[in-house]
């Protein structure tokens, strides 16, 4: 089996090492990763700026790519350039530290970087781990190298990745879930830099959610691992029918 591991921490996180070491039991992986954290950069691309990249040796624990640009760019980059157009069995997104549950998606670049692999015609998942403080991501790495075998035997429908989110401690089971809608609320809080120049930092609140176990943001905060397929086609087809018969 052949993998491309990207994430959107960078390439020295300890999320992507902790998937390597598990997936190098048995797969030839490729890592390609930003050079720089790359977190809520969503699926943006570099156009305007020349992409840097250079090879490096993580603590010599594992060697990869680290590139100067974005998650997606990192895709691009990876299986046009190093592997000279030749598709990899899978691309794995991760493992990114915090959660990217619910409206997160739209934001993450760890889930860009899957919906990347995926619109090149490759199955791919993003994993993450919902933890913030003093991660022990070896639990979800060994769920990474688990769901890598299963998706490699299975296989995706075409257009559709996996988003996978795992809490910390030992999870409760694995559920398959829709997407959270609800928004993330955000806060600005208003702040005065050393020259007397106002400006503002923003945050956000958690919303709140229904208890439901089949919606991914709920069933991870009640210990549940979260799978949830999305799809990269999001055309709205039951309007779409509608409107055709509109005359604008």
């Amino acid at each position: 089996m052949r993998i491309l591991l990207t994430n959107d921490d960078g390439i020295f996180a300890q999320g992507i090492y902790a998937a390597y070491k598990e997936l190098s039991k048995f797969a030839e992986v490729t890592v390609v990763a930003p050079d720089s954290e790359q977190s809520s950069v969503g699926h943006g691309i570099t156009l305007f700026s020349p992409l840097f990249v250079k090879k490096v040796s993580v603590e010599n624990r594992f060697n990869g790519h680290a590139v100067s640009g974005k998650p997606a760019d990192c895709v691009k980059f990876g299986i046009s350039v190093l592997l000279k157009g030749k598709k990899p069995d899978l691309v794995i997104s991760g493992i990114n530290f915090g959660n990217n549950d619910g409206c997160s998606i739209f934001y993450s670049g760890t889930v860009a970087a899957a919906r990347e692999g995926t619109l090149m015609g490759i199955d791919s998942f993003a994993i993450s781990l919902d933890c913030y403080n003093n991660p022990d991501f070896l639990a979800s790495a060994k769920f990474t190298a688990k769901l890598a075998r299963w998706v490699h035997k299975n296989t995706l429908p075409k257009g559709t990745f996996l988003n996978v989110n795992v809490p910390p401690g030992k999870p409760k089971g694995v559920r398959f879930t829709r997407q959270g809608t609800e928004p993330i609320h955000e806060t600005f809080e208003k702040r005065k830099s050393p020259h007397e120049r106002l400006y503002y930092w923003m945050g956000g609140k958690v919303p709140a959610h229904k208890n439901d176990n089949k919606i991914d943001t709920y069933a991870l905060k009640n210990k549940y691992i979260t799978i949830t397929p999305i799809h990269s086609d999001l055309t709205d087809e039951t309007f779409l029918d509608k409107v055709r018969a509109y005359d604008l």
